[in-house]
């Protein structure tokens, strides 16, 4: 063979290899630039409009200085993402030194408004748990950080944890579970899109947290004003619903994941069980059970009638068999089930009466309230974890502490909410817990007193009755006005909203605790608003020094900002 043949040849398999390739499909190189082409355009408007300021940062903590030095602030547009336009709940505005001193304990709250201790942050239970420390180991600092906040519910508190995770945490308490159902992304909420799987969940946060996302959703929705549970009175969602499956798997999940967000930091975790009001608290709303007949529904409403008519008698036996005949037709009424239960009170069968306020509870399809199964998700998921994670039961040691082991407006206001008397409580138990992973924990001593707490917080007769007055408000605004036993409870705080303690002997009580503890800012921002009635001028100088961070905006009571 010649050397021209043999060129001829390689030239020819060449030509082969080349048309081979030419004919090789070319899908996998399309579908990734495809793919790849409106991706790179995305990231492009995402960091075009982040250039142009549009949209906000919505990572839970920013930088910022507190007297000088640095820290990190709370965020106020990190909940932005989870509320409409004009609905952003926020906590108590926090900050987080960046150097933690030697000798110091983080202790990071979680959860909604009864972790963040409404109706007032400044009696709430990490309060009371901040003063038991301080007074057993005054040789040690302790942070005790409330991240709670009104509306919010699990799919907010992860992230949160997450974010915290890596502020140097030695605790995490985590009280949540009453707003799985109203909350962003619950089966009966107005804040979001309602009840999802867990993975379109995620990806609807990651949305609403782009610059993309946030122009897309305002230029869709209109500003809509906050008005509180009012909201939610076309949202009712009975037990039975299919979407309940949804809500009970997702709060699973988040607490499963805040749990180990804590524990990869090294935080020993407390999960504590939401405390409802069993016994003062009716139901907000009741749905009859599906396909009942008319006819069943009139011998439903008589026996209930007549049993209403024999209670007002105090006939409550035999108001009782009429509420049970009722029963026999529907059980899935709430409010039965709450007559039901009063009746067996007032006959002292504490056990059966308490099974049916837990039932007018669960039934209740304004879902306020952390029902029995979420509570059983809180007390798994907690001893599914062999190590550094502790169950509060407080649901069942607020129960125990109840007149006849049932809660009532003793230790919650209305239907979530602790008393100062419910704070000292559940922050006595928590303390026991931490006590026992402290260096040189005194064996044996005596747990603060609650006095003594509230001593050292302020808690004056002027702050009780201020209390009262704000539930009693909130108590004449829907839903609470369409419950069975709102006229007793309005009864209740009308009592209690007043006070005949000298505002001298008010005023001493706040510069007593505020000289045990002169860097308190809630203690200086509830003196100044005290003061505020009284002398404008010392009432600014106190809510100056609440300041929660350098250059944070501070308002008087009346709205006027002076600082």
């Amino acid at each position: 063979m010649s050397i021209t043949e043999d060129l001829s040849g390689d030239m020819t398999g060449d030509t082969a290899i080349h048309e081979a390739v030419a004919r090789r499909p070319q899908w996998p190189l399309l579908l990734a630039s495809a793919l790849l082409l409106p991706l790179i355009i995305l990231v492009v408007i995402e960091l075009g409009l982040r250039i142009a300021g549009v949209g906000y940062n919505t990572d839970l903590l920013v930088p910022c200085t507190v007297h000088g030095r640095p820290a990190k602030c709370y965020n106020l547009f990190f909940a932005a993402p989870f509320f409409p336009a004009g609905m952003v709940q926020v906590p108590r505005p926090y900050s987080i030194s960046v150097t933690k001193a030697p000798g110091t304990y983080r202790i990071f709250v979680l959860g909604e408004s009864a972790a963040m201790g409404d109706p007032d942050p400044a009696y709430g239970f990490s309060r009371y748990l901040e003063v038991m420390l301080r007074a057993r180991f005054p040789g040690l600092k302790f942070e005790v950080v409330n991240t709670g906040s009104v509306a919010i519910n699990s799919h907010v508190v992860l992230p949160i944890a997450k974010a915290l995770a890596q502020e140097k945490p030695d605790f995490f308490i985590v009280y949540s579970g009453n707003n799985e159902v109203v909350g962003p992304y619950g089966a009966g909420t107005v804040l979001t899109s309602t009840v999802m799987s867990m993975p379109i969940v995620r990806a609807s946060i990651f949305y609403h947290s782009t610059r993309i996302g946030q122009f897309l959703t305002r230029l869709g929705t209109q500003k809509q004003e906050w008005r509180g549970m009012e909201l939610f009175l076309d949202k009712q969602v009975p037990a039975s619903s299919p979407a309940m499956k949804y809500v009970y798997a997702n709060f699973e999940s988040n607490l499963r994941e805040t749990i180990k967000a804590g524990l990869k930091a090294g935080a020993k975790v407390i999960v504590a069980t939401p405390a409802t009001n069993l016994r003062d608290c009716a139901p907000f709303a009741s749905q009859h059970r599906a396909g009942l007949k008319p006819e069943e529904l009139s011998a439903w409403s008589a026996f209930v009638q007549q049993g209403d008519e024999l209670q007002m008698r105090d006939a409550s036996g035999d108001a009782l068999k009429q509420y049970l005949s009722a029963e026999q037709i529907d059980d899935q009424y709430a409010e039965l089930e709450f007559r039901i239960a009063r009746s067996e009170f007032a006959l002292a069968d504490y056990q059966s009466a308490r099974q049916h306020y837990i039932r007018a509870r669960d039934l209740d399809t304004l879902r306020f309230r952390a029902d029995s199964r979420i509570n059983e998700i809180n007390r798994a998921v907690a001893s599914s974890f062999t190590t550094n994670v502790t169950l509060v039961d407080a649901e069942k040691i607020l129960n125990e502490a109840s007149p006849a082991g049932t809660l009532d407006s003793t230790y919650v206001y209305e239907h979530v909410h602790l008393t100062p008397e419910g704070n000292y409580l559940l922050a006595r138990t928590m303390f026991l817990q931490i006590e026992r992973a402290l260096p040189g924990s005194p064996p044996g001593s005596e747990v603060l007193s609650e006095a003594d707490c509230e001593r050292f917080l302020a808690l004056t007769g002027y702050d009780r009755a201020r209390l009262a007055a704000d539930m009693l408000g909130r108590l004449q605004k829907p839903p609470f006005m369409t419950q069975l036993n709102h006229e007793e409870q309005l009864f209740r705080w009308a009592a209690l909203a007043h006070s005949d303690e000298a505002p001298n002997d008010s005023a001493a009580q706040y510069q007593w605790a505020i000289a045990q503890s002169p860097d308190d800012r809630m203690l200086r921002l509830r003196y100044g608003t005290f003061l505020y009635r009284f002398n404008r001028a010392a009432a600014a100088q106190q809510i100056a020094l609440a300041q929660p961070w350098d250059g944070y905006p501070v308002f008087l009571p009346d709205g006027t900002q002076i600082r």
